[in-house]
C-alpha cells in the first residue's frame, strides 16, 4: 500500500519536495549506479558492497514514502529517535541498524529491535549487549568501531587496541561479529580520508586470522563513499545523497560537493 501524500507536513514537502518515494528511488538509483562505478574502477563486483541507507533526521511519515521506494534496510544513530520510529513503523517489514555510539543504561532497548550494531567499542559494552541477548533468546550483528583518525571527538577503539578486543569477542557469544567499522577524517581532501580506510583494512586483515567472522568493512558515508569502496569497504552508510542534506546544525559542507555531511551521515 502506498503511504498517504496528505501525512507530509509543509515543512516534510519543503524538505523532501511532493513526491519523496520518486525522489528517494532517483538517489537510490544514483547511488547504486555510483557504488557499481566505484567497484569497476577497483575491480570488485559491486555485490561485494552493501549499501545500508542512513535516516537520522528523517520523520517515520516520510520513511514511509522511502519504504515504498524500496529501502527496507534502516540506519540510526541516536537510539531514541530509532525506538521513536520502529514504534511508529511497526507495521512494516524494516531492518533496523544502529550505527552510533551507545551508552550501556540504553542497551535493553538497542536489543529488543535492532538486527545490526555498527558502533561496539568496549568490553562493558559486550558484557552488557551478550546479557541481554541472553535473556532474549537471540543474536546479534556487530561491527566493531575504531577511531581511525585520532581526532578526540570521535568514539570507538584506538587502533592498538583493536587486537586484545578482539581476542575476547569469543566469550561474547550472542554477538556476531562481522567486522570493523570507522569514521573516516572530516575533509574533502581525499589525500587525508584515505588513510583512515587504508588503516580499518589493515587491522581487519590482522584481526580476522584471530576471529574468521570479522571479514567486513563498514566504511564510507555521503561524501567519501567511492573512495572507501576503492580501499575495500564492504558496507557504505550513505544518507545525505539518498535523503538530502539535513537541517541539523552538525552538518559539515563539503567544498564541491552538492550535499551536506554529518558525522554519521
Amino acid at each position: 500500500m502506498q503511504p498517504s501524500l496528505t501525512d507530509l507536513t509543509p515543512e516534510d514537502i519543503e524538505r523532501f519536495g511532493n513526491d519523496p518515494a520518486g525522489a528517494f528511488a532517483a538517489n537510490l538509483q544514483e547511488v547504486k549506479q555510483r557504488i557499481a562505478d566505484a567497484c569497476a574502477r577497483a575491480g570488485r563486483h559491486a555485490d561485494e558492497v552493501r549499501l545500508l541507507p542512513v535516516t537520522k533526521t528523517v520523520p517515520a511519515r516520510v520513511l514511509r514514502h522511502a519504504y515504498a521506494a524500496g529501502i527496507t534496510d534502516f540506519g540510526e544513530n541516536k537510539l531514541q529517535e530509532a525506538r521513536d520510529k520502529h514504534a511508529a513503523l511497526d507495521d512494516l517489514n524494516i531492518d533496523w541498524h544502529i550505527i552510533g555510539h551507545l551508552q550501556t543504561n540504553k542497551v535493553k532497548y538497542l536489543v529488543r529491535f535492532a538486527k545490526e550494531f555498527h558502533a561496539l567499542d568496549s568490553i562493558r559494552l559486550a558484557e552488557e549487549l551478550n546479557k541481554r541477548l541472553e535473556a532474549l533468546g537471540r543474536d546479534l550483528d556487530v561491527f566493531v568501531q575504531v577511531n581511525t583518525s585520532g581526532e578526540a571527538s570521535k568514539f570507538g577503539l584506538h587502533p592498538d587496541e583493536v587486537m586484545p578486543f578482539v581476542e575476547r569477542l569469543t566469550e561474547y557469544p550472542r554477538l556476531k561479529p562481522q567486522g570493523l567499522m570507522t569514521l573516516a577524517l572530516f575533509s574533502s581532501d581525499v589525500t587525508l580520508v584515505r588513510p583512515c580506510f587504508e588503516l580499518l583494512r589493515a587491522l581487519r586483515d590482522r584481526a580476522v586470522t584471530v576471529h574468521p567472522g570479522l571479514t567486513g568493512l563498514s566504511m564510507g558515508m555521503s561524501g567519501d563513499y567511492e573512495v572507501a569502496i576503492e580501499e575495500g569497504a564492504t558496507v557504505v552508510r550513505v544518507g545525505q545523497a539518498i535523503f538530502g542534506p539535513r537541517p541539523t546544525a552538525d552538518a559539515l559542507y563539503w567544498p564541491g560537493l552538492a550535499t551536506r555531511r554529518a558525522p554519521s551521515d
